[in-house]
């Protein structure tokens, strides 16, 4: 398993988790499913998440979202193909 996919299930996991709780024990704990949606959003801007760093020392292997280099798309091609319409 990838660190991108283990980070992905945990999210979802916790997100689910605290959706049961505020249904099942009180309705505050939404406030947690608010840091987990506020944790992912600050993630996606700036790169860090703090269970990536853990998954990373716990041996998994990252992928490329969490990787130091993502690979780039390829470019689109700057002139259109020999034997376009443009010919």
């Amino acid at each position: 398993m990838s660190l991108d996919r283990a980070v992905m299930m945990f999210a979802g996991f916790m997100i689910l988790v605290s959706v049961a709780l505020t249904h099942w024990v009180h309705p505050a704990w939404m406030w947690f499913t608010v840091f987990i949606g506020a944790n992912l959003f600050q993630a996606s801007i700036t790169g860090f998440c703090p269970i990536a760093r853990l998954f990373r020392r716990l041996g998994l292997r990252p992928g490329a979202a969490f990787s130091a280099r993502a690979p780039l798309p390829p470019a689109p091609p700057t002139e259109p193909p020999a034997g376009s319409w443009r010919d």
